[in-house]
């Protein structure tokens, strides 16, 4: 299946590097975050990649330019401004009217992208959205008055659910898209909801989204540690 990669925004919340590059460039020990995201495809057979640029496109494209791989990436300038939304629907004509996978350029996950697959053709909805629990921020304390009952280190939270990225889309999910201004966590995805033609893939594995620098800090230490859990 074809992969498409949002890689368009703008990462204000890592300006620390992306002053100067865009947010799927900020290297995970010596790769960018993105080509590791292609890895966690490429692992699974899925080596056709559709990235979508805005902020900072030609520095991706620069990236790919002599990249040495059996990989195919089509990097596609999609608008500096324009949306999650409006970005997919501009890639509209290379998608050949096929299902299709797509993710961010920002998270790392050890979900297995074929058992989603499998899982999208078993129900015949029209979208299949990843469905994880987020890592918590924080250690947690369980407290009786000032007393320190459990103490637990960050680890995922355990009550919530939320988008981890790694969709499998079918083509007549086009017609939500209006726009540039479109933003697919909203209209789009709330008509599919609404329409019940969207069904959530539980990854109860590792998923961590690259936000604050506290994220990359920490996705370098799994690195070095050989603790990287979208590695294996």
């Amino acid at each position: 299946m074809k992969v498409v990669i949002l890689a368009g925004g703008f990462g204000t919340r890592l300006s620390e590097y992306t002053d100067s590059i865009p947010k799927p460039m900020v290297p995970i020990g010596k790769k960018p975050i993105l080509e590791h995201i292609m890895g966690i495809y490429a692992k699974y057979g899925h080596k056709e990649f559709y990235v979508a640029l805005g902020y900072k496109g030609e520095v991706i494209k620069k990236y790919f330019q002599n990249f040495e791989t059996d990989w195919k990436i089509n990097v596609i300038d999609t608008g500096p401004g324009t949306y999650t939304g409006g970005r997919l629907a501009r890639l509209k004509e290379h998608l050949s009217n096929d299902t299709f996978l797509l993710t961010y350029g920002d998270g790392l996950s050890d979900i297995n992208i074929n058992d989603l697959i499998d899982f999208h053709k078993g129900h015949k909805k029209m979208v299949t959205i990843s469905a994880v629990r987020p890592p918590a921020r924080f250690g947690s304390l369980s407290l009786d008055g000032s007393n320190v009952k459990k103490f637990k280190e960050k680890t995922q939270l355990g009550e919530s659910w939320i988008n981890g990225g790694f969709f499998v889309i079918n083509p007549d999910f086009f017609k939500f898209l209006k726009g540039d201004d479109t933003v697919l966590e909203k209209e789009p995805l709330e008509k599919v909801t609404n329409l019940e033609e969207i069904k959530a893939f539980r990854h109860e594995g590792f998923w961590q989204c690259m936000d604050h620098k506290l994220d990359k800090d920490h996705l370098e230490k799994l690195l070095l540690e050989k603790k990287a859990p979208w590695l294996k």
